[in-house]
């Protein structure tokens, strides 16, 4: 007896109104405006007001949602954004839920910028499991812009962070829009390369740890981490995204398009080749820069609402986050 359907409801994304673009964050960080075009691959990005967070970006993107659908068909509320939300230790989950006005229950599945794939595959898992439950708003956002200072080298990777949030509707029994098959793969050994240093019970917050301004987010021992990633990060993103496909019943030239992560252009431009891809089957955010979890959920918004979706195309979400994580899930556009 073959696994129960979950497919796409419904969705959408929300960006804050202000832009920086790369010209603006020349002047902020001394890079030339044409390397962050060329090499980081970003015109600019959307950057979060200070008084605007986590939940209030989720709620703005769910809210078109709330309108087009009926929340009293909608059974949980799972987020699955940025650690760094509008409180510590704190979930994001039940606000927006309270907000939305959606009954049962609202959990987190927080897995930093790998976190879309994971966070499909969870929720695809948990509504074709439990008759109980018919959908899932799935929602997350990033505010990790704001965790940046352009003045510290070793925040340099994290130049291309912005801020946005995507809301996503899955049902239980839908064969349209299917979310199919995915895959994840963790090495644990690069856990504590990008972390911040501060505020947590292994450092915690004191005047002195403020002072030295240890609570931004930073790369450690970088070298040590870029000599032992390269050799495999293109390994493990084709080996998660081969084992999804498969997963799926389909293989590498069934895909139509390919939404992953932000990454720098040449990293985007190897995962297009690696696959036999032209550069009009990939959705590149180089307008929106990376955010966190939310990227590939965004993308395939951003194709859809661009008319890049034909009935039938076979899409491939891919990411990868510190930790460090890989994760790809496949879905199906359209009928089957």
């Amino acid at each position: 007896m073959g696994q129960t359907p979950v497919g796409i409801v419904d969705i959408e994304r929300y960006s804050p109104s202000r832009f920086l673009s790369a010209a603006e964050m020349s002047t902020l960080s001394g890079v030339p405006e044409q390397v962050l075009i060329e090499k980081f691959g970003l015109y600019g990005k959307h950057i979060a007001r200070v008084d605007e967070h986590v939940t209030d970006m989720c709620i703005a993107a769910a809210q078109p949602l709330m309108e087009r659908n009926d929340a009293g068909a909608i059974d949980a509320v799972v987020y699955f954004g940025s650690h760094w939300k509008d409180y510590l230790v704190w979930q994001a989950a039940p606000k927006i839920q309270h907000a939305l006005g959606i009954e049962g229950f609202a959990l987190e599945a927080v897995n930093v910028s790998a976190g879309a794939p994971v966070a499909l595959k969870l929720c695809r898992d948990m509504l074709s499991s439990d008759e109980n439950l018919r959908s899932i708003l799935l929602v997350g956002a990033s505010k990790e812009s704001h965790l940046l200072d352009y003045a510290n080298p070793k925040g340099r990777f994290m130049f291309n962070f912005g801020d946005g949030a995507v809301a996503v509707l899955l049902q239980r029994d839908c064969a349209s829009n299917e979310v199919l098959g995915s895959s994840l793969l963790t090495d644990g050994s690069f856990s504590e390369h990008v972390r911040v240093a501060a505020g947590g019970s292994a450092n915690p917050t004191t005047l002195q740890t403020v002072e030295s301004g240890m609570h931004v987010l930073e790369l450690f021992d970088g070298e040590e981490m870029k000599r032992r990633l390269d050799p495999i990060t293109m390994k493990n993103f084709i080996k998660v995204a081969r084992q999804a496909l498969d997963r799926s019943g389909k293989s590498v030239a069934d895909i139509d398009l390919l939404i992953p992560l932000h990454t720098k252009r040449s990293l985007h431009d190897d995962l297009l080749t690696e696959f036999g891809l032209t550069p009009e089957q990939g959705v590149y955010l180089d307008h929106y820069g990376h955010m966190s979890a939310v990227d590939p959920l965004f993308g395939l918004s951003l194709a859809r609402d661009e008319g890049r979706l034909s009935d039938g195309d076979i899409i491939l979400l891919l990411a990868a986050g510190t930790g460090y994580t890989w994760a790809a899930t496949v879905i199906r556009w359209g009928s089957a």
